[in-house]
């Protein structure tokens, strides 16, 4: 049996024109099935539905072969467990799905100039979920920040004065404008990887090999 982690919400639907084109049907509905575990059209293959954050954890530990999670998962991740692209720290990642794209960004308040503090050396406050790529970038810009993590409603922390500027995913941008926000600066753009437990591709190497290139196919034919 194989085993294939996937995250309720935009990256479960960007994966299923994939999967369809590897001959793979999801046999139930995960909005209306009260069921985590899902049979699919292979008998051998089964998905099963976890948080976005928890793809990684189960495919590295073997909870699941493979899974699809964001770029801006998986680098959190392998701050704290050690992954890397290709291989190394319990995850290989084989490919770039080039689904669920968006953007991380900073963004500020309508009314803050992050030009002027950046330039004038001030201590940033900064919310994020993201600690280490918002450390990284700050790190590598030579500006000094306080990081305050938050799980949700990023858009609020500055406009209640908890922080001077977000590190977030960005799609449109109609959130922020929303909220009277700007987005100042991109940091990186984000897209899903297929992500697979090595100790699985040794034991299940011919199946997964060729759920592996039936993936690569169906995204070299969507490009």
């Amino acid at each position: 049996m194989i085993t294939l982690a996937l995250s309720k919400g935009r990256i479960y639907d960007d994966s299923m024109p994939l999967l369809r084109a590897a001959g793979v049907e999801v046999l139930e509905d995960p909005e209306t099935s009260r069921r985590l575990i899902l049979p699919t059209s292979r008998p051998d293959l089964r998905v099963v539905l976890v948080r976005a954050s928890d793809v990684p954890t189960y495919v590295q530990h073997g909870g699941a072969d493979l899974g699809v999670a964001g770029l801006d998962v998986l680098l959190e991740h392998g701050k704290h467990d050690g992954a890397a692209d290709g291989g190394g720290g319990g995850l290989y990642r084989p490919l770039d799905l080039k689904i669920a794209r968006c953007r991380m960004s900073v963004a500020v308040r309508e009314d803050f100039d992050y030009a002027a503090a950046v330039k004038q050396g001030s201590r940033l406050r900064v919310a994020t979920k993201y600690t280490h790529t918002a450390r990284q970038h700050f790190a590598a810009k030579g500006v000094h920040v306080d990081l305050i993590k938050l799980y949700g409603s990023m858009e609020l922390a500055p406009l209640t004065g908890l922080a001077d500027a977000i590190v977030d995913l960005v799609s449109t941008g109609s959130t922020l404008k929303a909220n009277h926000l700007v987005e100042v600066e991109r940091i990186m753009d984000i897209s899903s990887r297929l992500v697979v437990n090595p100790a699985a591709l040794k034991l299940k190497r011919e199946p997964l090999r060729a759920l592996i290139d039936a993936f690569e196919a169906a995204v070299g034919a969507a490009a």
